[in-house]
């Protein structure tokens, strides 16, 4: 028996579940399944109980997650101890950090020692197929190199940003059909293709036909260009809300949202607040 049997044995007691305690390990359900029957068939005898609430450990099982549990403790001690004795520091972790990715959801992810790159999406998902970041931002719809992980993380509603001075800025909610025929000022298409298709769709779908301005920049940009141009609108989080010269006004129903994913390189293994947030959106 290896340690990464006790890994998995521990996650699925004590998460109770399969589904949960898989996407903890970054390892498919049906994989870590079969890992726990492979441990029940060495040990001789069966170490959870299976229900429709989930599963427990049986009088074995509950013997195995203590002895299991000081198994890992004492590994891991043990590696600090040589690392220590080496005078290696912890890893420091290749960050790609994604122009306009919230402040909230990169200090979550980058909780140790980490460089980091910035860029769009298109650049992150480059440097992750040549192996430069070990983890990565990433705004979806998103195609990526095989091999590549991905979960998503986080979710954002975008409102509608203009100018003070803009007819629309007395209202306080705007329904999608208010934009019709407004030039649209959006970040470049070749930055975050899936991302850009998809705003423009749902904006279609839900009634607003905007007309695409020919001035493409990032959001750190779009202030500028939009107190130069007051007839037109740019797309925001609520972050922009404090915006000097500009208003934010949210979208009636809510049809624009934006998922950010963590993307991580072949064989690199995320830290634990990828998985916390993924189930915080449902996909555990």
């Amino acid at each position: 028996m290896e340690l990464r049997h006790f890994r998995y044995f521990v996650a699925v007691a004590e998460e109770r579940h399969f589904g949960r305690a898989a996407a903890r390990l970054y390892v498919s359900t049906p994989t870590l399944s079969q890992q726990i029957k492979a441990m029940e068939r060495e040990i001789g005898a069966p170490l959870l109980v299976r229900s429709r609430d989930g599963v427990s450990p049986t009088a074995a099982g509950a013997v195995l997650l203590e002895a299991a549990r000081k198994v890992l403790r004492d590994a891991d001690d043990a590696v600090a101890e040589v690392r220590a004795a080496a005078g290696v520091e912890e890893p420091t972790l290749r960050f790609g950090l994604l122009n306009g990715a919230p402040d909230w959801l990169v200090n979550t992810l980058t909780s140790g020692p980490a460089v980091f790159t910035g860029g769009t999406t298109s650049e992150q998902v480059e440097r992750l197929r040549r192996g430069d970041v070990d983890l990565a931002l990433l705004r979806a719809p998103v195609t990526l190199p095989r091999g590549v992980g991905q979960a998503p993380v986080a979710v954002e509603e975008l409102g509608v940003m203009m100018a003070a001075a803009h007819p629309l800025a007395g209202r306080q909610v705007l329904d999608p059909v208010d934009v019709n025929g407004l030039e649209l000022i959006l970040f470049p298409r070749d930055s975050a293709p899936g991302t850009h298709d998809a705003v423009l769709t749902t904006l279609r779908e839900h009634g607003a036909e905007v007309v695409l301005s020919s001035s493409a920049m990032g959001y750190a940009q779009m202030p500028s260009a939009l107190r130069s141009k007051p007839a037109a609108i740019g797309l925001s989080s609520e972050r922009g809300k404090s915006t000097p010269g500009l208003v934010w006004r949210p979208l009636r129903g809510a049809p624009i949202t934006v998922t950010y994913i963590a993307a991580w390189r072949s064989g690199f293994r995320p830290p634990p607040a990828v998985a916390v947030l993924a189930a915080a959106l449902g996909h555990a």
